[in-house]
Formats: structure tokens, sequence, C-alpha cells
């Protein structure tokens, strides 16, 4: 019963937001049109890089291109869900209007990551799809199979972006101001763009236990493109789980000792 409520409450923000929104109908062409410009840019960066015909990391030039769709993919559910919402945080300790949230009678985690959401970002999302789809067409070893594990895998990895971005956000109950740490991160997370395999052996490390951007794109890449391995599916799912669960728990640590800002 929890559970229905929630999911009404969730449908109640999502009404809301396109609602609000779809006044300005012209913003989803001009976004559409930003999204295809951003991952044209991305493409023309991978293109050129096969020009000479040698395999990136091992990567082929299709098999990058699926990296490139879910990177685009992750972002745009960025753009949609988590700036509009956790990038919030600090503003509201720092006005008092936090007391707000944790007052009411839901969960205030869930409710200061699902009120608002950007559908016209959402585009990034719909552009990167159609890249993995266009891509994974036409690789002999993407199967079925492979597909639904990959799609598992993506929401593994959005579940760790959100995690890490909550945790980062949440830091505002004693730094108020954390944008650009956010932004730091949101740096760092532009290496997906590219199969982790192709980066230098220490830069391969940090993305992968440091900052798990691997995690992220290239091990959903890999399921997709039918060359994934149990460790990698195995450690995406634990990492997953466990920065969820640190992302609750320094959640209630941090309200535990919020005193308001109208204290």
């Amino acid at each position: 019963m929890r559970l229905i409520r929630y999911l009404r409450v969730l449908g109640i923000f999502v009404r809301a937001s396109i609602s609000a929104q779809l006044e300005y109908r012209v913003n989803f062409a001009v976004n559409l049109f930003g999204s295809l410009l951003l991952a044209g840019g991305t493409l023309l960066g991978i293109t050129i890089l096969y020009s000479d015909g040698t395999r990136l990391g091992g990567w082929s030039y299709r098999e990058s291109i699926v990296v490139v769709g879910l990177f685009t993919l992750v972002q745009g559910s960025i753009g949609a869900f988590l700036y509009p919402n956790l990038n919030k945080i600090g503003e509201e300790v720092r006005q008092g209007t936090m007391d707000f949230n944790l007052l009411k009678p839901v969960d205030a985690q869930f409710l200061i990551s699902s009120r608002n959401i950007n559908v016209f970002r959402l585009t990034d999302a719909l552009v990167g799809a159609g890249l993995v789809i266009w891509a994974a067409s036409g690789l002999e070893n993407a199967s079925g199979t492979g597909a639904l594990l990959g799609l598992c895998l993506i929401v593994t990895a959005l579940t760790i972006v959100y995690a890490v971005w909550f945790m980062l956000s949440t830091t505002a109950f004693w730094f108020v101001k954390v944008g650009n740490v956010t932004e730091l991160f949101n740096g760092f997370f532009r290496a997906g763009a590219f199969p982790v395999s192709a980066l230098p052996g220490w830069v391969r490390l940090m993305f992968t236990f440091l900052i798990p951007v691997a995690f992220v794109t290239t091990v959903p890449a890999e399921a997709i493109i039918g060359r994934w391995n149990v460790g990698s599916v195995f450690g995406s799912g634990v990492a997953a789980v466990l920065l969820l669960g640190v992302s609750r728990w320094f959640w209630t640590y941090a309200i535990s000792k919020y005193t308001s800002a109208s204290s």
C-alpha cells in the first residue's frame, strides 16, 4: 500500500511538471536541436579518433557509439531528474525552506528527489537511446539477452549516479553552496563518453574504483554488445546497492544534525 501511495504522489509530480512546461512547447524543439548538436559533437570526436581505422581500447567504431549513446542517455536523465531537484537542496537549507519538506507526510528524500522533472531534457535520453539502438543493430554479437541485461545495468548506472549526486548535494547541510562540487562530478562524468579501456591505466582504475564512471556507461555497453563478464555485472549491482544505502544513511545523519536556518 505504501508503494502505491508513493507511485501516486510521483504521478502527481510528473503531471504537474509536464503541464507547467508544455506551456512553452517551442522549448521541446530547441532542446531536441541542442541534444542533436551535443551528440553530434561527441560523435565527431569519436569519428576523428577512428579515422585511421584503429580500434580505440579494443572497441570498434559502432561499439564506441553504443558508449556515446549511453552517455547521452544518462546525461539526459541527470538533466531531467537530478538537476531540477538535488541542486536545490543547498538553496532550501540556506533559506530555511527545507523545514517544510521534513514536515510533509512523505519521506523527505523521496520528496526532494522527485518533485520536479525537466521533461525537455528527456530529449537527450531519447537521442541517446536512438544512438544505442542504431549502433547495436549493426553488431553481430548483440542479442536480445544482452539488450535485456544492458537495460538492467542502465538502471544500476542511474542508481549509482543518483546516489553519488545525492550525497554531494546533501553536504549542503554543512557547506550550503555545493554547486561547484556537483559540477566537478559532472566534469569527471564526461569521461564516460569513451570506453574506460581506452584510458590510461591509472585513470582507468580511478574511474572504476574511486569515481565509478565505468559502471555508468562502459559496463552496460559491454552487455549490449555481447562482451559482458560476471565480475563487471556483479560489481555494478553491488556498487549501486552499496552507494544507495550509504546515501540513505548519509541523508539520515544530515537531517539529524539539521537545526534549521530559522533556529
